[in-house]
């Protein structure tokens, strides 16, 4: 992260969750906060982005997950789905293996609410 202080909601746009988690780990985890200039009320804060921020952050699985443009150009569902699984991480790959051999198809399906009729 570029910049020293961040508001919670630049801190979420950044991260890709919510401005109220990043507010509840503020609390929970004591982050460094102060007021945000100009804005009356004192509520508005801005967070410190240390060390322990930038740690706290990696250790969170999204956080810590390499950005991956998904990108297709084909339209046919075989295609699609080996453009799909070719965009995929070598991880993602693994994982998306094993869910295929502990679920089967049938299971893949389900989960997305397809079912044999």
């Amino acid at each position: 992260m570029k910049k020293d202080w961040l508001t919670p909601e630049e801190l979420a746009q950044q991260t890709g969750f919510s401005r109220q988690t990043i507010n509840k780990w503020v609390k929970k985890e004591g982050w460094n906060t102060a007021p945000k200039p100009g804005v009356q009320g004192g509520k508005a804060r801005i967070i410190h982005i240390d060390e322990r921020v930038k740690l706290f952050l990696k250790s969170t699985r999204h956080a810590a997950e390499p950005a991956v443009n998904y990108r297709v150009s084909q339209n046919s569902l075989p295609a699609l789905l080996m453009s799909s699984l070719q965009q995929l991480s070598s991880v993602e790959q693994e994982k998306m293996a094993a869910l295929l051999l502990r679920e089967g198809i049938q299971g893949i399906l389900q989960r997305l609410g397809i079912r044999n009729e």
